[in-house]
C-alpha cells in the first residue's frame, strides 16, 4: 500500500523526523544485535545506546504531540472554512434579496411616475376641453346677445354681521377639542 503524500510543510517535517527516528531505531537494533564485548569501552557504548534509545522515545512523544496539534489545527481550519462559506452564502443571499427588493421598488416608482404622467396628460386635456367649452359657450351667448357669465365681474355679497344671525362669540377655553381624547385612524 502506498504511503499518503504529505499535504503541508508541517506534515513533511513530521515525516522527515519519523524517518530519522526509524533510522536511529534500526541503528540501535543493528548495534545491539552485532554487539560483542570486544572493546575495552563497552560501558561507553552501552550508555550511548541507552541515551539514543531515550532520545528516540522523547522524539516519538514530541512527534505524537506535534501530530495531535496539527490534526487539531486542521479540524479548526476546516470548521472555519465551512463557517466562512456559510457567511459568504448568506451575504450573497442578502445581496440578491436587496437587489430583488430594489428592482421591485424601481418598478413601483416607475409605475407611479407613469400614472402621474398619465394624470397630467388627462388634466391638460381636460383644461384644454374646458377652455374650448368656455369659448363655445361664450360664442353662443354672444350670438344670442346675452351677458357673458364668465367675464370676471362678480357681484360682491355684503358681509353679514354675526350678531344679526344670533351667533355669539365663544370665549377661548370653552369648546376646545382635546386631542388626546380623540382617536384618528388612517
Amino acid at each position: 500500500m502506498a504511503r499518503s503524500v504529505p499535504r503541508t510543510r508541517a506534515d513533511v517535517v513530521i515525516r522527515m523526523k519519523q524517518i530519522a527516528l526509524d533510522n536511529q531505531s534500526r541503528t540501535i537494533r543493528r548495534l545491539t544485535a552485532n554487539w560483542q564485548p570486544r572493546d575495552e569501552n563497552i560501558d561507553r557504548r552501552i550508555s550511548q545506546l541507552v541515551e539514543a534509545k531515550k532520545e528516540h522515545k522523547t522524539d516519538q512523544v514530541a512527534l505524537a504531540a506535534s501530530h495531535k496539534t496539527i490534526v487539531g489545527l486542521t479540524v479548526i481550519g476546516l470548521c472555519m472554512t465551512k463557517k466562512i462559506e456559510r457567511m459568504k452564502e448568506k451575504r450573497q443571499q442578502a445581496r440578491e434579496s436587496h437587489l430583488k427588493c430594489h428592482h421591485k421598488m424601481q418598478a413601483r416608482i416607475q409605475e407611479a411616475e407613469d400614472t402621474i404622467q398619465e394624470q397630467h396628460l388627462i388634466i391638460e386635456a381636460l383644461v384644454g376641453e374646458k377652455a374650448s367649452l368656455l369659448q363655445t359657450i361664450q360664442g353662443l351667448q354672444e350670438d344670442n346677445g346675452a351677458l357673458a357669465p364668465f367675464d370676471d365681474e362678480w357681484e360682491e355679497e355684503p358681509e353679514e354681521d354675526p350678531e344679526e344671525e344670533g351667533l355669539e362669540e365663544i370665549p377661548l377655553g370653552e369648546g376646545e377639542i382635546l386631542r388626546d381624547r380623540m382617536s384618528f385612524t388612517l
